[in-house]
């Protein structure tokens, strides 16, 4: 597919079967082409719920299925804020409203990876390494996309916040990293320093001793935090493994302004990454407040800040929100949700066609659900990044297959149906 084809493709829509309020796939670029363009990756670890996110309170099942979880119809008490006559925003998101009616603010729901696995580690280091169902990739996509783009900026045009680099970073491309958080001193790897020198020495390796260095480190760190939870809570265990070191977003509040600092301080960045955990909510996950809620009050937050203070930077940088996967269309026995497939991604940008919901929406009845159970994953995101990169950073069509290896955009999965 050459390139006009493939941003034509980017740019479809459908005239068939169309919820009222939803419409194409249509992302444009803004500004000139000699301004730099930036992307800002945000990874929710532990599958956040993007059905009590971006929540289809216009499909009775819905409610059905999540008696006592399910965010309320608008209108009423913490109730969703409505998008679309369809979808509706959980109400701790609010303060992104004003991106959505000034349209740039879009989800793509019903997305994700099209891996069926249900496992923390490998859901996330798919999502990570941008080839899902390939266990021994040694580079993360954010790390080929930095290796494709024009490096006469400065040492400072990839940003990872965290003492260690990330699989999306992994790989021989140059990245700065922030300490966003205090690591508990269990031995001389988890001080910042030290880590980040063994880090350079042994992460971008793509040989067997840098991928036991990676794989080591990843799990002395999970270990770590998994002995502070106290035994007899295996559910908070199970969490923050699935963090992988990764703070709470109300840990790590400042994150927009300290984001949107570095950048207007050093205008080379181009491409940054932060990871938050606490998503994994198999009990007591709440409705408009909650545990769910709670984490989505400081990210919200953190976003509309990060989006304030980059002022007229914004409108050539673009964020995406995503997670490893999504959960249970249908609440457990503990007020939970329990891992799924399909999920709702974020997007932010001044150069988005926003606010609309995307995605192929087939509905919540037991026969369009995934193993009857979960949302499926009707959007590869691969597609939606794909999109992205060469809409709003000018990625060619061979970059794109070095920064996704094998993967061949699906024009149908960039239309909105359902």
């Amino acid at each position: 597919m050459d390139r006009r084809s493939f941003l034509k493709a980017c740019t479809l829509s459908s005239a068939s079967l169309v919820l009222p309020g939803l419409s194409g796939w249509a992302l444009s670029t803004a500004g000139g082409d000699k301004e730099m363009k930036r992307l800002i990756v945000i990874l929710l670890r532990g599958g956040m719920d993007g059905l009590n996110v971006v929540v289809p309170y216009g499909d009775p099942n819905y409610y059905e299925l999540r008696p006592t979880i399910a965010v309320p119809r608008p209108g009423n008490e913490l109730g969703v804020i409505d998008l679309d006559g369809h979808f509706g925003l959980h109400p701790a998101l609010e303060p992104l409203m004003p991106f959505w009616r000034n349209k740039s603010l879009a989800f793509v729901h019903a997305s994700g990876s099209p891996d069926p696995s249900r496992s923390h580690f490998d859901a996330q280091d798919y999502m990570e390494s941008g080839i899902p169902g390939q266990k021994l990739s040694s580079s993360g996509w954010l790390n080929r996309l930095v290796s494709q783009l024009p490096s006469e900026h400065s040492h400072l045009q990839a940003l990872s916040f965290g003492p260690l680099l990330p699989k999306i970073f992994s790989g021989p491309a140059s990245v700065a990293t922030v300490n966003k958080a205090v690591q508990s001193n269990k031995m001389a790897l988890d001080r910042p320093l030290i880590a980040q020198l063994f880090g350079e020495e042994y992460q971008g390796r793509n040989d067997e001793l840098g991928r036991a260095f990676a794989e080591g480190i990843a799990a002395h760190r999970a270990v770590n935090r998994a002995l502070e939870a106290p035994e007899s809570d295996p559910q908070e265990m199970e969490q923050i493994i699935a963090n992988r070191g990764a703070p709470l977003p109300k840990s790590f509040a400042s994150f927009g302004k300290q984001l949107a600092n570095l950048i207007n301080k050093d205008g080379t960045v181009q491409v940054a990454f932060i990871d938050f955990g606490g998503w994994d909510t198999h009990i007591n996950q709440g409705t408009g407040k909650g545990q769910l809620a709670n984490h989505l009050t400081p990210l919200a937050k953190g976003l509309a800040e990060l989006v304030d203070g980059l002022r007229d930077l914004y409108k050539h940088t673009t964020i995406a929100v995503m997670s490893e996967f999504g959960r249970t269309a249908h609440e457990n026995g503990n007020g939970g949700t329990d891992h799924g497939h399909g999920n709702v991604m974020w997007l932010l940008g001044g150069g988005l066609s926003g606010g609309k919901v995307y995605g192929r929406w087939s509905g919540l009845a037991e026969k369009d659900l995934h193993e009857g159970r979960d949302l499926p994953t009707t959007t590869d995101f691969r597609n939606v990044l794909s999109c992205l990169l060469a809409n709003q950073m000018a990625v060619s069509d061979k970059a794109l297959q070095s920064v996704f290896p094998n993967f061949k955009l699906n024009t149908k999965d960039v239309l909105v149906q359902t």
